[in-house]
């Protein structure tokens, strides 16, 4: 992924092309498509957390946990703020949460942990 990827963030920004639409739908996607990332992004769903409760979260090594986190603030996944000397980390928006959630489903189907559904 191109560390200097954008993701239009507000309401009122251009609506993108869809060769656009696809390409950073596919750099979001890659993103997801490591497990250390997705069980951070996970554990990102049930609310902020700091860089030690992450780690322990998705069981990876502290500096791992931080080089995904990092990787996840550029991209604009996540977004961070400071409480005293900690970082707290947090999903960057609702839809994240949702596809996350979703991934997870069909996992849950392909892994027999829920009947097939249409």
């Amino acid at each position: 992924m191109n560390a200097r990827m954008h993701l239009p963030h507000a309401h009122g920004a251009r609506i993108p092309d869809d060769r656009e639409r696809l390409t950073v739908a596919a750099e979001v996607l890659g993103l997801l498509a490591d497990r250390t990332r997705l069980a951070l992004l996970s554990r990102l769903s049930e609310g902020e957390a700091d860089v030690s409760t992450l780690t322990d979260a998705c069981g990876a090594a502290r500096p791992s946990v931080s080089q995904h986190l990092a990787r996840l603030r550029l991209a604009g996944l996540v977004t961070t703020r400071k409480e005293g000397r900690r970082v707290v980390y947090a999903l960057g928006h609702g839809h994240l949460r949702r596809l996350v959630e979703e991934a997870l489903s069909v996992a849950d189907h392909r892994i027999g942990r829920l009947p097939p559904h249409d």
